[in-house]
């Protein structure tokens, strides 16, 4: 039998291994077959990842909901210390039931006060555009006035720039724009058919995320049992632990930016509103939206928020440059803290390194994912590292390392 599982496991690595190679070719070397076909299959799914993201992301609420019912039931008379009978059942269906009721509740508050003043603000840009334009082009020319080597430079450039404008009109913008005029109609019905498809992901997507809610414990325990089934228990230990870390990493710094950048949305919308800013919901709009980015977020949002309000009045534009630092101090020091405490666990440095590496492979999503990402692999580097050196029993504490080199030299090749 030894030797039968022997041949077993050699096979299937030599499989596993051919397996790799065949898909490192295909990919770098190859059409990307498989790419395709994981897309194709993304795509499919995209249904049940939606109610599965939702699902992971309202499952504190439920909890929240089932040990306030639970608390308030053991406080009613006669019912203290007692097991209600069936009472898991109906329990996590009201918590459920109110948690998508409060979810429903804020979409509504959304689309029926934020998104109409929203609008309401775009068209205002819209139709202010002309002015600003006229502003703008204000100040380059007193720029130029008072800076006569810019001016010249200026002169320089400017046939050659406006030939280069004028071939791009001519040979790019025109012949798009025929095209795009006789594919219109093709475009309008995509653009309906796309916002269909996205209402009815929606719609299974919150089907999915109320089973998963339901039956968080049964899927968790059939998890952990594939898992133990499949690998050795030592390997399987360490695959969960692993497995709790991740979670325990992404679910506080997920949940705890959304938060976080949601109260400073409102907080924001409630201090451009006080203080009388132009286009306060576009305005909190961008910043509670960038937000969500660490560390760059809030800069990649007053910027432009700052620029907008300048074209309307540049006192009002410093004052809102006065709020928003003051805004994100509150966040940095107070709201942020309280929110995510030391939810990644590593430093400023890496936390920059991860956003520049997230956004260069995924863009504002990468930026957003990459601190939670390099978080993990941070954990399992130091897990692996740690365990090492306990082998070799040697001590895990970096600054014991700082001057090792030197303690193993004889004292006339340390000086």
């Amino acid at each position: 039998m030894k030797g039968k599982s022997g041949y077993l496991k050699w096979g299937l690595t030599i499989f596993l291994t051919v397996c790799a190679i065949l898909v490192f070719y295909d990919t770098f070397y190859m059409s990307g077959a498989l790419q395709r076909l994981l897309s194709k299959l993304a795509s499919i799914l995209s249904p049940v990842l939606v109610g599965l993201v939702m699902a992971y992301l309202l499952a504190p609420i439920v909890n929240w909901f089932e040990k306030l019912i639970l608390s308030g039931l053991h406080r009613i008379k006669g019912l203290e210390g007692k097991t209600i009978p069936h009472a898991a059942g109906w329990l996590r269906a009201v918590s459920i039931l109110l948690t998508w009721a409060i979810v429903l509740l804020l979409l509504y508050l959304m689309f029926s006060v934020v998104i109409p003043q929203l609008i309401d603000s775009v068209v205002m840009l819209i139709n202010n555009a002309e002015t600003y334009y006229n502003k703008i082009y204000g100040w380059i020319t007193n720029l130029l006035d008072k800076n006569p080597k810019v001016e010249d430079w200026v002169n320089e450039n400017l046939e050659t720039y406006y030939q280069n404008l004028l071939d791009l009109l001519t040979n790019k913008v025109l012949p798009g724009a025929q095209q795009m005029l006789t594919t219109i109609t093709g475009g309008v019905i995509s653009g309906i058919w796309g916002l269909v498809s996205f209402a009815m992901d929606f719609l299974v997507g919150i089907i999915v995320s109320v089973y998963m809610l339901a039956m968080k414990e049964q899927s968790l325990a059939r998890c952990c049992k594939l898992l133990y089934g499949v690998c050795k228990e030592a390997h399987a230990r360490w695959i969960a632990r692993a497995v709790r870390r991740a979670d325990g990493i992404f679910s506080g710094f997920v949940r705890g930016k959304l938060l976080d950048s949601l109260i400073i949305g409102i907080l924001c919308l409630i201090g451009c509103t006080i203080l009388g800013m132009p286009y306060a919901p576009l305005v909190s709009l961008i910043v509670g939206v960038t937000n969500v980015i660490p560390f760059f977020g809030p800069f990649m949002g007053a910027v432009p928020s700052a620029f907008l309000i300048l074209l309307v009045s540049p006192k009002k534009c410093l004052i809102f440059v006065i709020f928003v630092i003051v805004l994100q101090q509150f966040d940095g020091n107070i709201l942020g803290p309280k929110i995510l405490g030391d939810a990644t666990g590593i430093s400023s440095f890496w936390v920059v390194v991860a956003i520049l590496v997230g956004g260069g492979f995924g863009g504002v999503l990468g930026m957003f994912l990459g601190v939670p990402v390099f978080a993990c692999l941070q954990v399992l580097v130091k897990y692996l590292v740690d365990r090492r050196l306990r082998r070799r029993n040697m001590p895990t504490e970096a600054y014991c390392y700082v001057n090792r080199d030197r303690e193993s030299q004889p004292p006339e090749q340390q000086s």
